[in-house]
């Protein structure tokens, strides 16, 4: 089972919050705003924080915006995981993945089943790196974002979380670029 281990030190992470919405701006963003809420709680950084129109281009240009930038190891995007015409979230960050987390929409789904029963079928949260940088896309809701983050990315991002942990392989994401 999994388990903290005190005897590691806490590596706090720089975690970059993208909204994707037509009509809220940051006063009304409440998802957005209560995935800053617990990662700051938890000790890590706020990188950046954005809000997106429901545009491919638009969220795939920012995402790799903040996948060249040094100074921000994960992105958060919330909204625009459904399946309407608008929803279009998903194909973006696929636009940018290099490397697709397939389990974390299985696990989120489990998640999901047991807070909203089968309507957890309906969303497509989806994980992924590119260029050293965790990429993870999550519903518009909050409660969804609450979920997302207090029983899959607060244990993933944080060191001390065993028996393994997204912080701990950052160095070896991007060693394919490093093999000649």
């Amino acid at each position: 089972m999994t388990r903290l281990d005190e005897t590691r030190d806490f590596i706090p992470v720089r975690i970059a919050v993208l909204t994707v919405s037509d009509t809220r701006s940051l006063a009304e963003d409440r998802s957005g705003q209560t995935l800053v809420d617990r990662l700051e709680a938890a000790g890590h950084v706020l990188a950046d924080r954005m809000i997106v129109c429901d545009e491919r281009d638009a969220i795939r240009a920012q995402l790799q915006e903040w996948v060249g930038t040094p100074e921000v190891d994960v992105v958060i995007s919330t909204g625009g995981t459904g399946l309407t015409g608008r929803d279009v979230t998903v194909e973006a960050h696929r636009d940018v993945y290099e490397k697709e987390i397939d389990a974390f929409g299985t696990v989120f789904t489990m998640v999901s089943m047991q807070k909203i029963g089968t309507s957890a079928i309906q969303s497509r949260a989806t994980g992924g790196v590119a260029g050293g940088t965790y990429l993870f896309a999550l519903p518009g809701s909050t409660g969804a974002c609450k979920d997302a983050w207090d029983e899959i990315l607060q244990y993933q991002l944080d060191y001390r979380h065993l028996p393994c942990n997204f912080v701990e392989i950052f160095p070896r994401l991007d060693e394919h670029e490093r093999r000649e």
